[in-house]
Order: C-alpha cells, then sequence, then structure tokens
C-alpha cells in the first residue's frame, strides 16, 4: 500500500470498527469520531470535532470521571456494568473502556474511548432469565395438568349420560350444556398447559416465511372483514427458506398477528416485515456461524405498561377478558425450540412490536 494512503485506511479501519470510538487530544478535545459513537452519543460528527469531551459528555458523570482518571493516571480504566447513555428517550448500557493514547516513542498524545453497546447482551440475559423461569413453571404445569385430565374425563363423561338421559324439554339440559361447555374450555387450557410443558422433537423441513406470513395474513383479512384494518408487509425477497418447523411456526406468527389484531380493534395498521441481521448470530460447537432472519410485528394499537412487559411472557398473566394467559409463553417456548429469540418493544398509547430472530440453518 502507497504510505501516503495510509491515514485514509486507518481511518476506515476506525470508521468500521462495530463498537465506538472517541480520540481525544492531550488537552480533552475530540478529534476523531467513529459513526458507532455518533449514533451511540447522539452527536453530530462535524460539529463535535474540536469540542471538549466534558462538555459533549457533561451529563454523563461516571464517563468523565473514567476520562479524566485515565488522562491522570496513564492507566487503562474498564467499566462493563455502569455506563448507561440517555439521548432522546433511549437508554443505552454500554460497556467503556478509557485508554491512553500512546505515540512510537512511549509519549502520551491524548486519550482513546471505546463504547460497547451492551443492549443486545442485556436482551440476551434477560431471555435466559425468562427461560429458567419458564421451565420451572412449566415442569410444575405440566404435572397439574395430568393430574386434571383424568378427572375432567369423567366430568365430560357423566354430563354426557345425562345430557342423553334428559327429555329436549327438561331445563336441567341446558345445565349439562354448560357443564360440557366449561369442561371444553378448561380442557383447551390443560392442552396449552401440556404444550408448554412437554418436549417436543421438531420436524424440521426448508420453510418459505413469507409463505407461512401471506396464508395466516390472508385468513385475518377474511376473519376482520368489515373492520378498518390495514396490513402492510414488508418482506424481504431474498431471505432463503429456513431449516424450521412449518407447524410450530405457523402456530407462533398466527398468535402474534391474532395479537395484534386485537390490539389495534375496530382499526389500525399491522406492519409485518423481514429481514436478515448481521448484528446477530448463532453458533455451537463444531457448527459454523448461522446468520439469523427477523421477523416483525408490529401494530399501532394502545401498547403496554412497563408492568405488562415485565409479566409479557408469564404463564397465566393476561390482560384479555376471556384469555388464558397461556399464548406468548407458548411462543417463547417455539422460539426457543428453534434456537432463536423473540423481543417486545412496547410503549403506552404508541403500539408494540414483537421481534422474532431465527437461525437461517438449524
Amino acid at each position: 500500500m502507497n504510505p501516503e494512503h495510509l491515514p485514509e485506511f486507518y481511518a476506515n479501519v476506525i470508521d468500521s470498527v462495530g463498537d465506538g470510538v472517541i480520540v481525544l487530544d492531550g488537552d480533552g478535545r475530540v478529534i476523531l469520531l467513529n459513526p458507532v459513537a455518533e449514533e451511540l452519543a447522539g452527536i453530530s460528527r462535524r460539529l463535535s470535532l474540536g469540542q471538549p469531551f466534558s462538555v459533549l459528555f457533561k451529563e454523563d458523570t461516571l464517563l468523565l470521571e473514567m476520562a479524566d482518571k485515565s488522562a491522570a493516571s496513564g492507566m487503562s480504566i474498564s467499566d462493563h456494568e455502569n455506563i448507561v447513555l440517555k439521548r432522546g428517550g433511549r437508554i443505552t448500557p454500554l460497556s467503556v473502556t478509557v485508554s491512553p493514547l500512546l505515540l512510537g516513542d512511549g509519549s502520551r498524545a491524548g486519550t482513546i474511548v471505546l463504547l460497547k453497546d451492551l443492549t443486545n447482551i442485556r436482551d440476551l440475559e434477560a431471555a435466559v432469565r425468562k427461560a429458567d423461569r419458564l421451565s420451572t413453571i412449566g415442569t410444575l404445569a405440566a404435572g397439574l395438568a395430568h393430574e386434571i385430565k383424568n378427572p375432567l374425563g369423567g366430568i365430560r363423561g357423566a354430563a354426557q349420560l345425562l345430557d342423553m338421559e334428559l327429555s329436549e324439554e327438561d331445563e336441567l339440559r341446558e345445565c349439562t350444556r354448560v357443564i360440557l361447555k366449561e369442561v371444553q374450555r378448561v380442557n383447551r387450557i390443560v392442552e396449552e398447559l401440556l404444550d408448554l410443558a412437554s418436549p417436543r422433537s421438531l420436524n424440521l423441513v426448508g420453510v418459505n416465511l413469507h409463505k407461512i406470513l401471506a396464508h395466516i395474513v390472508f385468513l385475518q383479512q377474511q376473519a376482520t372483514e368489515g373492520k378498518s384494518i390495514t396490513f402492510q408487509r414488508q418482506l424481504d425477497p431474498s431471505i432463503p427458506p429456513i431449516l424450521a418447523d412449518e407447524g410450530r411456526l405457523t402456530q407462533l406468527f398466527l398468535n402474534l398477528i391474532k395479537n395484534a389484531v386485537e390490539a389495534v380493534g375496530e382499526n389500525g395498521v399491522i406492519v409485518i416485515a423481514s429481514r436478515v441481521v448481521a448484528e446477530y448470530s448463532m453458533t455451537q460447537r463444531g457448527e459454523r456461524r448461522s446468520r439469523m432472519v427477523a421477523v416483525e410485528i408490529g401494530d399501532d394499537g394502545c401498547g403496554m405498561t412497563r408492568e405488562e412487559m415485565e409479566n409479557l411472557f408469564t404463564p397465566f398473566y393476561t390482560t384479555k377478558e376471556k384469555g388464558t394467559g397461556l399464548g406468548l409463553a407458548i411462543c417463547q417456548k417455539i422460539v426457543a425450540e428453534h434456537r432463536g429469540m423473540i423481543r417486545v418493544d412496547s410503549e403506552e398509547g404508541r403500539g408494540t412490536t414483537f421481534t422474532i430472530l431465527l437461525p437461517i440453518v438449524q
């Protein structure tokens, strides 16, 4: 490489780094800011160059303290737990390392601040905690479900026999029909419990996600005929078939899209989008790294409160009048079975978006 091109080459390298990089001169002024740092900090690179770091980050006390300590001691300082940036209503947890910038002769020319976005890692940690809680509750639920099914069958059989013995005009027949209807409802809850708790073997085949989504949207359009609900599809046609269980994925997306329909009520917009994501990949020992596909199902409904968000995947927690509180727990299980992740973003009064991340290759 021509030495004259080295500065431009190094600048391109720093701009391509996946973490935020901020370089300060000896007086604590910003002399370099890569695009990731620009996005994390919510500041313009053009306007920040030459500005004091202490002014640009005046509200981030811990970050300023780290920069001051590193500049004073000449040592590298790291914090992987406590630094949080608050920009435009968005809260971003960071892992920060501040190091002296040394020249070839060992003299100090300034300070380097590295910012690593921990949002995805925190999401993974939260997903693991929820999965552990779900596993414990699921084990208990499975035992209860099996114990309930036997007497439930006896109640159904007795009610059916009694219904057959009563004449058509007998008022007691209404009672037997109520019994049978409620038994059927309890049985549905029991079946959902068993679905939640029992391990399943997946029938993995090449699945066209867009075909599944199109079928579900068609069915929902028929079911919501007469309502002013708009379905917008923003699907990436380059996404290849993924290795998955078609039946389980149909159950997953049907549940989420039906929830979106209920959230918007008589009118609203439901957006269904797909894309290949570069910021996530899944791998296990002995396997090659797999890209992931994201399917987003968003609505402009009433959104959720913080309490509802925290309890969203907890079995039996529901805000619906006739809900069982098991639908989203089952969705989470289906995603876990496919070695994926499910995320939700919601704000009260501004709608909800579920994001499902699935590996393209199992």
